[in-house]
């Protein structure tokens, strides 16, 4: 039986993961997913591609949401009331423009510092809907394009079987849910519809891997070539990359949990 064995949050778009017990799955995906974003000053995301050292920051935030803390080496811990009316700014995600909600000065000051860029931080305007594209649509915040990203420990092993060298930890994939209990890799690419708890969730594509899993997540630097280049050897994409995992949209709010079983209500063909 497939089970989720782990469960991981990512407050702040771009920084470090927050492993959860459980949690509530919001119809825009893991309830404060990516619900934040830092930015330049003229609104451009900033992303691990080119500022590797936003996986030291690690953010956590409330269950109600009313508060957020950012943690980086050498810096006091920052705790921020988070500001929903304040002006909304145009800002921008892979050149196609959203808004958010800027969290002040104080955090721009934090973050300018932690990463040695002027930098700012946004909310995710609540009401605001994103809806994002795949064979099953669904609507997120500041994910980059889907609600919920999941992979199995089958398809890691598989990975690593054929990488030269340390095996590529999980981390660089900054997976919402890792599944367990398959024996083939890739099984979760046939999945098409999924029940885990009360909570149901649906196939929308396959999840594109970049520059980001080429970065340490422990010490935030560059580590070389891999995975990208044993991916490309045996996992490309038809429409252009390289694919490892998959987005899912949510059908289904409820709540998540380690130890939950997956049920899979429908099978598919692979796209990869």
């Amino acid at each position: 039986m497939a089970t989720i064995v782990e469960l991981i949050t990512y407050p702040v778009k771009g920084c470090a993961g927050v492993p959860r017990a459980a949690a509530v799955l919001t119809p825009a995906g893991l309830a404060h997913d990516r619900a934040f974003m830092v930015t330049g000053p003229d609104g451009t995301f900033r992303s691990q591609r080119r500022d590797p050292r936003l996986a030291l920051i690690r953010p956590d935030v409330s269950e109600d949401g009313e508060e957020l803390t950012l943690r980086a080496p050498g810096l006091d811990d920052l705790r921020l009331k988070v500001d929903l009316d304040a002006e909304r700014r145009d800002v921008t995600m892979f050149g196609a423009p959203y808004q958010g909600i800027d969290q002040g000065e104080t955090a721009a000051e934090w973050l300018t510092e932690a990463l040695g860029a002027p930098s700012r931080l946004v909310r995710f305007p609540p009401g605001l809907d994103r809806v994002t594209d795949g064979l099953v649509p669904g609507r997120a915040a500041y994910a980059d394009s889907g609600a919920v990203h999941a992979v199995s420990r089958a398809t890691l092993r598989a990975l690593n079987d054929r990488v030269p060298g340390p095996p590529v930890p999980l981390s660089r994939f900054r997976p919402n849910l890792v599944i367990d209990g398959w024996d083939d890799p890739h099984r979760e690419d046939r999945v098409r519809r999924l029940a885990a708890g009360d909570a149901e969730l649906a196939y929308a594509k396959p999840a594109i891997r970049c520059a980001v899993t080429l970065v340490d997540q422990d010490t935030a630097a560059k580590a070389g070539p891999e995975p990208l280049r044993t991916l490309a050897t045996y996992r490309r994409a038809p429409g252009g990359g390289v694919a490892f995992g998959v987005k899912l949209s949510v059908t289904r709010p409820g709540t998540l949990a380690t130890g939950a079983a997956i049920d899979v209500l429908a099978w598919g063909d692979p796209e990869v």
